[in-house]
């Protein structure tokens, strides 16, 4: 025992040696040869392989592979840029699992209880714990860039980007609303309409727990075999999750390069400081108001969150989130309705990330902007990011759009592209926290959790 621990003291001495010498190549202090800092990189690599080895475990695994990936990415960026399909197949394999896990959770969830008023409960619940989250979030997007002023002084590039984003019309409330249904569940599917196809599968439910036996019976027992097979599912695709990660990360530092960082630090650092102060003042109290064992929530939420943070895709972690949420002691049924309900209704992250990136587009541009008018900014996104999970690049399109909607220069959003990559992994990371988080309320509010329960061991 007293080896082991000197192994990893000497292990952990290594990589914060590896780690300090590389902030100082990246800053360019000093001389320092890079082929030998990399050569050290490696090797401290090297050393922690031992150690994640004798873990074996699918957590450790992940995180792992996001140093390798990391590394990869700084030393072979050419290689690292085309490593993207790796990352790619693991999504469309994640994406196959979605729309029949929820729909057959919520099916069992709902017409095998019966209980058809609980469905109306819980949506109301929901819907108003989702919209005071989000509030708060944009409020304190608002506060964190006029704290700030990241955007004030910055020189605009001249106008010779070539990307240009698709901008969508305003939406119309009846817009809104109506995108909240599906039309054809076939196309729901195949487009990614997470909100469209729990509306079908809730609709779905009750319909069946209003038919009698045998038939009730029978499709009961398909939907209840349907849930499990694609658990298992999901379990066979996750042993692929380490190399999606890690390859994730090699193209993102292969792409943009550890130096990225440099650019628009003050940006990000507001952003990534703003999200901090979320969590710590609205996650946090939420946590304690409804009793929350917090290091046993964090061990279940660590490895879907590893997973949108490396991927920047909130569905990617879906299902392992549901698992995990059911594992801790949210019920089946809550959890497949609260979390999928979540990704269009409860984007804290993404939602933040707009009421800042917006004033700071208006900074960049020289705009100064009243109390009254950045309240108006703020009304209106509270509105257009209802729904915007299913619309690709979709914090960047809603952006584009607001900006449009009020006036405010589009280049300034183009600077925001550099580090867009960086700042996507962490709003993903908020929304899917903020979503599992909502199930253990809503799961509170019913008073069906059994994560208080001192016989529930999962995640100790």
């Amino acid at each position: 025992m007293a080896v082991t621990k000197r192994v990893g003291s000497y292990i952990l001495g290594l990589v914060l040696i590896a780690i300090a010498i590389t902030s100082l190549q990246i800053m360019g202090i000093g001389s320092l040869n890079p082929t030998a800092v990399a050569i050290l990189r490696w090797i401290a690599i090297g050393a922690v392989t031992y150690w994640v080895w004798k873990r074996k475990n699918l957590t450790t695994w992940i995180l792992f592979s996001m140093v390798i990936g990391a590394e990869f990415g700084h030393d072979f960026p050419a290689i690292a840029s085309e490593l993207k399909v790796v990352s790619k197949i693991f999504l469309k394999l994640i994406k196959t699992i979605i729309a029949p896990l929820i729909f057959g959770t919520l099916v069992v969830g709902i017409a095998g209880h019966a209980n058809l008023k609980q469905v109306g409960r819980m949506g109301w619940k929901s819907i108003l714990y989702f919209e005071v989250a989000t509030t708060i979030a944009l409020l304190i997007g608002l506060v964190a860039i006029n704290i700030s002023k990241a955007g004030v002084g910055i020189q605009l590039p001249p106008t010779t980007e070539k990307e240009v984003l698709e901008v969508p019309p305003p939406s119309t409330w009846d817009e809104i609303i109506l995108h909240i249904f599906p039309e054809n569940i076939a196309k729901s599917i195949a487009d990614g309409q997470v909100l469209q196809i729990v509306v079908f599968s809730i609709l779905f439910a009750i319909g069946l727990a209003l038919v009698k036996e045998p038939q009730k019976r029978h499709m009961l027992e398909f939907c209840e075999s349907l849930t499990e097979v694609m658990f298992k599912f999901t379990g066979i695709v996750m042993y692929f999750a380490p190399f999606a990660v890690g390859a994730a990360i090699a193209y993102t530092v292969g792409h943009m390069g550890f130096g990225i960082l440099a650019n628009l630090f003050k940006l990000l650092a507001t952003l990534y400081v703003a999200l901090i102060a979320f969590v710590l003042f609205v996650f946090l109290p939420v946590a304690l108001i409804i009793k929350l064992p917090i290091k046993r929530f964090l061990r279940a939420i660590l490895e879907p969150a590893t997973i949108a943070f490396s991927t920047t895709s909130s569905e990617a972690a879906l299902p392992k989130a549901l698992e995990n949420m059911e594992k801790f002691g949210v019920p089946r049924k809550i959890a497949a309705f609260v979390l999928p309900a979540g990704y269009s209704f409860n984007l804290d992250g993404s939602t933040l990330y707009l009421s800042l990136a917006t004033i700071f587009v208006a900074q960049a541009a020289g705009i100064d902007l009243s109390i009254g008018e950045q309240i108006l900014i703020l009304v209106t996104l509270m509105l257009t990011t209802k729904g915007i999970a299913g619309v690709p690049r979709a914090s960047l399109v809603i952006l584009m759009g607001t900006a449009t909607a009020f006036g405010l220069p589009v280049e300034p959003i183009f600077l925001i592209l550099g580090i867009d990559e960086l700042m996507d992994m962490a709003r993903t990371t908020i929304n899917l926290v903020g979503n599992c988080l909502a199930s253990t309320v809503i799961a509170k509010w019913e008073g069906e959790e059994t994560f208080s329960d001192p016989e529930n061991t999962s995640f100790t």
